[in-house]
């Protein structure tokens, strides 16, 4: 067999190495090679073209792309106004707020955005997130006023959260949010939501602060005596209207406009009912009067300081995780779908540039909804102008139809609230993650269990650092396996996963599969010892030749750092006690650089000891030991 050499990498300048890392870890997309040989006048287009998405497609709009966006804006609206005003109350803020967060921050996103179908508003879980976080310390009852400057504060500090992320290049953080875990925790997120509708579907007036299971359920049966039946056929009844549309619209797509319409058809109804028969004088609460007008000017509700201000970072921080990732990820799907790109990048910024915005404007914490989204999609929507139709909607709304919403009964908010969160509880995804990944399905549990047992950020806790707990044991556990030919080819394989494949005497061939660094160096130091251990006791008990040459197969070892060299001394130092020679196949170049460097007598990169593939290893090895020559 041919043995070619192993050369050396080419040298490149520490800079150059640094400059290359940062590339990679930062800029990944390289967002700059639109502009590599353009003229100054395209440059500058591009430019900010980059910056407003809006401007690549508007010079293109045509009136038949704008019939397919004020259809689609129309549906979404529909649906958006009776969801805003339902998880406003969700959050513990005035239904008004719900409002004026589907009017501005939809504005804001159409010319920063990079998603055509991403319909933005106010989302359930970052409701749910928010209202329970500054809970725990001001009363909305009792305090109304702060609570409100700390929900527009902790908004703030969720946009400037997200837009840091983008512009710093710093995305990746959310990919620690893993797939099992957001189905864990949106699939508990919308059990808890669900009962805490219960309040407005019995009618108790008495309701526990507290988010989890347990209290919600007691409080529910310990106060039976303020159950009203009138809320309760009313609730049940449009419940199972809602009910009833969803799942039609899911048999039959194109039957999406029903269920739609369905929330805001339910509000007009209930409202007509409550007003025609005086049912607010008999049991049933309504939401009442509400403030007509656009968004006043909150910027100076912001409270930057002050012993909320720790609450109102924490609570910022998480509902910004939370709702970035639901955003990022509804924008990616919906893009697969239509086969066009969406810059995760520059969607952090708009997303959090459009809360920034949002709480200077009486809004709170708002992204992309999935549910939303899919109407707007399923309407046919073409451009961000679907977004546009819907603030312009939202506004005629709050300027000319307050007056209409007083008699809206606080029932009809929690049946359409039930029916939104039914969605997020996805038991596919889970059967899928329990065939996959045993593990994955074990941290979907406990994000599941600890929303609903403990409480939503110690639910979300728990599942990261299980996630987190997984990676560091992939990290510090790496993969190492023994190698056997496959008899009649030069092909080498795991032994334990090909059955056929054959060990070689008097040769120890380990694929380790993984960087070596200090967090692995002293495991590996420990396992592979154990491996030449087994292996001499295996070449005594069949009576063969002394174990004679230790190959290890680096192709995976992507980097290694100075524990990662100080392992390999050792391992040299270890093997020459016991006359076994130390071989390397395949280091890549950043790790071949680095041992040379440290080897600075060649005691173990002597150029006899370096090949490209084990075959070539094993074929050149067998004319230095008698017991390899039949290979």
């Amino acid at each position: 067999m041919e043995v070619h050499q192993v050369v050396a990498p080419p040298h490149k300048s520490t800079a150059a190495k640094l400059k290359t890392r940062l590339k990679e870890t930062f800029f990944p997309d390289d967002p700059l090679r639109q502009f590599r040989g353009q003229p100054s006048r395209t440059k500058l287009i591009r430019g900010a073209q980059y910056i407003f998405p809006i401007l690549q497609w508007c010079p293109e709009y045509s009136f038949r792309l704008l019939k397919s966006d004020v259809v689609s804006g129309l549906t979404i609206a529909s649906l958006a106004i009776p969801q805003g005003i339902s998880y406003a109350k969700l959050a513990n803020l005035p239904p008004i707020v719900g409002l004026y967060s589907s009017f501005v921050p939809p504005l804001v996103y159409a010319v920063l955005g990079s998603s055509r179908d991403l319909a933005v508003g106010p989302v359930s879980i970052a409701s749910l997130i928010l209202g329970s976080m500054l809970r725990q310390q001001v009363s909305p009852v009792d305090d109304p006023l702060l609570f409100l400057q700390l929900a527009f504060s902790s908004t703030f500090f969720a946009g400037l959260f997200q837009a840091s992320l983008g512009i710093l290049r710093l995305g990746f953080i959310i990919d620690f949010l893993s797939k099992p875990t957001l189905i864990g925790f949106m699939a508990g997120a919308a059990i808890i939501v669900s009962l805490q509708q219960l309040k407005a579907l019995l009618g108790i007036t008495h309701f526990t602060k507290q988010m989890s299971v347990v209290p919600v359920l007691s409080s529910v049966f310990q106060h039976t005596n303020e159950w009203s039946w009138q809320t309760i056929v009313m609730g049940v009844s449009f419940l199972l209207f809602l009910l009833a549309t969803r799942h039609l619209s899911m048999k039959k797509p194109k039957l999406f406009w029903v269920s739609a319409g369905a929330p805001l058809l339910s509000v007009v109804v209930s409202t007509l009912i409550v007003f025609v028969s005086r049912a607010d004088r008999h049991g049933i609460s309504v939401i009442g009067k509400l403030q007509e007008g656009l968004n006043p000017p909150s910027w100076n509700m912001l409270q930057f300081h002050g012993s909320h201000l720790g609450l109102v970072a924490k609570t910022g921080l998480i509902t910004g995780i939370v709702s970035l990732t639901e955003g990022i990820a509804v924008g990616r799907t919906f893009a697969a779908l239509k086969n066009y790109h969406v810059d995760g990048n520059k969607e952090m910024i708009a997303i959090g540039l459009m809360n920034v915005v949002g709480s200077a404007t009486s809004c709170y914490v708002t992204t992309g909804a999935f549910s939303r989204s899919a109407v707007n999609n399923n309407a046919g929507c073409k451009t961000a102008v679907s977004n546009i139709v819907m603030s312009v909607t939202v506004m005629v709304t709050l300027l000319f139809l307050m007056p209409l919403f007083e008699y809206t009964p606080n029932v009809v908010l929690g049946a359409i609230i039930v029916t939104a969160v039914i969605g997020l509880i996805d038991l596919p995804a889970a059967r899928h993650i329990w065939k996959i990944d045993k593990f994955d399905f074990l941290v979907m549990l406990c994000a599941f269990f600890g929303v609903i047992f403990l409480s939503v950020q110690n639910g979300l806790a728990i599942a990261v650092g299980l996630s987190l707990f997984k990676v560091l044991m992939q990290v510090t556990r790496p993969k190492t396996v023994i190698m056997g030919n496959i008899p009649g080819t030069d092909v080498y394989r795991n032994l334990h996963h090909y059955k056929e494949a054959q060990r070689i005497p008097g040769v120890l061939v380990l694929s380790i599969e993984s960087p070596i660094n200090f967090a692995n160096s002293n495991y590996l130091t420990e396992r592979t010892s154990r491996w030449i251990e087994e292996c001499e006791q295996e070449e005594a008990q069949e009576k063969h030749s002394s174990l004679r040459f230790l190959i290890l197969e680096m192709s995976a070892v992507s980097g290694v750092d100075t524990n990662g060299v100080s392992f390999f001394k050792e391992l040299k130092k270890t093997t020459a006690k016991k006359g076994i020679e130390l071989v390397f196949v395949n280091p890549l170049s950043e790790v071949m650089e680095k041992l040379q460097r440290a080897d600075e007598e060649q005691e173990f990169m002597r150029p006899e000891f370096l090949f490209l593939t084990v075959a070539e290893a094993v074929a050149s090895l067998s004319l230095k030991g008698p017991s390899l020559n039949h290979v």
